[in-house]
């Protein structure tokens, strides 16, 4: 086992694309956002891919903005430089569903195995609070803390957010190990800042680090209470 050390106090989770389906309810809004343009020859992918880089580019600026803000600008940005015609709806659509995507379906009988298990269960996430409440909700109840940009006033992958979560939880560094499907934000953290993490590989195409690798790479979240049955901790 690569995850050396003491047995955690905390988990810690990524909510975006490891527990919740972000991919899937951020296509369908950009396809109802591109509905709305007619007769634009911008593709999905697109759109994704230019609104990305100016979500990520925003969320490391100061001073902090919401997500919401953060989300609106960055998709009139990315319209504006694909040519197409931005409309306050837009952030709506983008923003209005993300509390609605549901968990992938291993999620909530996990997080139950991982709380029967013993640990303590926490979300840290770039988001506002306003936004993931109806997410958490879905979650069967096992969720015990939620630390989100907006309680930080940072972003990850700024070790600001989660030295903000450490604090709040009360731990040191190795007496948590965080769960997660970002390479670019979470384990760039964990690279820079020296916790144990664990990669969920979902095979989004998303690349691992060239410098890092994670303690343990799995391709859902089931995986995660079956190697902590199995796996003795140094303590």
């Amino acid at each position: 086992m690569s995850l050396a050390g003491p047995k955690p106090q905390w988990l810690t989770f990524d909510c975006y694309g490891t527990l919740i389906q972000w991919d899937e309810g951020l296509v369908a809004a950009v396809e109802k956002i591109l509905a709305r343009q007619p007769g634009a020859t911008v593709d999905v992918a697109t759109l994704i891919r230019v609104y990305d880089k100016y979500e990520h580019a925003l969320e490391g600026e100061r001073p902090h903005r919401s997500f919401r803000e953060v989300a609106g600008t960055g998709l009139r940005r990315a319209m504006e430089e694909l040519e197409l015609a931005y409309a306050p709806e837009d952030i709506e659509i983008l923003t209005g569903g993300i509390s609605r995507m549901p968990p992938f379906p291993e999620v909530v009988d996990a997080l139950g195995v991982l709380k029967a298990q013993s640990f303590k269960l926490c979300i840290i996430s770039n988001t506002d609070d306003d936004i993931i409440a109806g997410n958490v909700a879905q979650l069967g109840g096992h969720i015990d803390r939620v630390i989100t940009a907006q309680q930080a006033q940072a972003y990850k992958p700024s070790p600001r957010i989660f030295d903000h979560a450490h604090k709040a939880l009360g731990v040191t560094r190795d007496q948590i190990v965080h769960i997660c499907a970002s390479p670019h934000l979470d384990l760039v953290a964990a690279r820079d800042m020296g916790f144990r993490a664990i990669w969920i590989d979902r095979g989004t195409g998303r690349e691992p680090l060239a410098d890092y690798a994670s303690d343990e790479t799995f391709p859902s979240l089931d995986c995660v209470p079956k190697l902590f049955s199995t796996s003795p901790w140094t303590s």
